[in-house]
């Protein structure tokens, strides 16, 4: 298994374990992140994901001589009951995922980090949209996400060169949200991860998919369903144990139903 999948508590663990090859991603890899991914979606114990990589870094993208060819065959496809990590086809994820980047993310790493939450970075990392250089461009998000993340000129200066960066210029182009010392990463990814699922889980979904269709589907439109999808939330008992604790002055305790 190219992908490490282990639970503490609410929190699903995902690890890229392809340590000897600088986690570059085969078609194999790929499908077992995917499925990872949908065991988080579809568990209702579990209430968020963290994405991190075994090694010194967490990844150098595709291996190219693997997966090219099956991207000529017509693209790659995904097992059933699992879910696109990069966020281009299928159902939307719901459940949050906070990702921990350190040494080399390259390509589709960026675009997995980009298709996350929350991101963190050890203060090693660096970061580099190649495609550029291989007579190619990137496929897995990055001309959608990265402008809307760090701003037009921020993005092209990065996807149009592909020139290397390190995580402090990613912390100030939004890429990342905090830089943390090498080895530290991981333990802020689940501690942020943590603090995620002690909210209303519920809650914390119906936040996601509002934040995700202002994105994709205009304001107005997010807008719209804010009372809708709010009022039967005020019907769960996790509604109403956040007014109980609220009055009783006390810290409360969700079951995300």
């Amino acid at each position: 298994m190219a992908i490490t999948v282990e639970r503490s508590g609410h929190l699903l663990l995902m690890g890229l374990d392809r340590a000897d090859k600088r986690n570059s991603f085969t078609t194999t890899m790929i499908g077992e992140l995917a499925a990872a991914y949908g065991e988080l979606e579809r568990d209702p114990q579990l209430r968020a994901g963290v994405l991190f990589a075994h090694g010194d870094h967490f990844t150098a993208g595709l291996d190219l001589a693997e997966v090219a060819p099956k991207l000529g065959e017509g693209g790659l496809s995904y097992p059933s009951g699992s879910l696109d990590p990069w966020g281009l086809q299928g159902p939307d994820r719901t459940k949050p995922v906070v990702a921990a980047a350190q040494g080399w993310c390259l390509t589709l790493g960026i675009e997995l980090l980009l298709a996350a939450d929350i991101r963190v970075a050890a203060a090693d990392t660096r970061f580099a949209q190649i495609e550029i250089q291989r007579g190619i461009y990137p496929f897995g998000g990055a001309t959608i996400r990265f402008p809307r993340t760090a701003g037009w000129g921020n993005a092209m200066r990065w996807l149009l060169t592909g020139d290397e960066f390190d995580a402090a210029e990613a912390h100030r182009i939004g890429l990342v949200q905090e830089v943390v010392p090498l080895g530290e990463q991981v333990e802020r990814a689940v501690e942020l991860a943590g603090r995620i699922a002690e909210q209303a889980p519920l809650g914390v979904r119906a936040t996601v998919v509002s934040a995700r269709r202002a994105v994709l589907e205009g304001e107005r439109a997010a807008a719209d369903k804010l009372v809708e999808e709010l009022l039967p939330l005020f019907g769960t008992e996790d509604g109403q144990e956040g007014v109980r604790s609220f009055l009783e002055r006390r810290k409360a305790v969700f079951q995300g139903r």
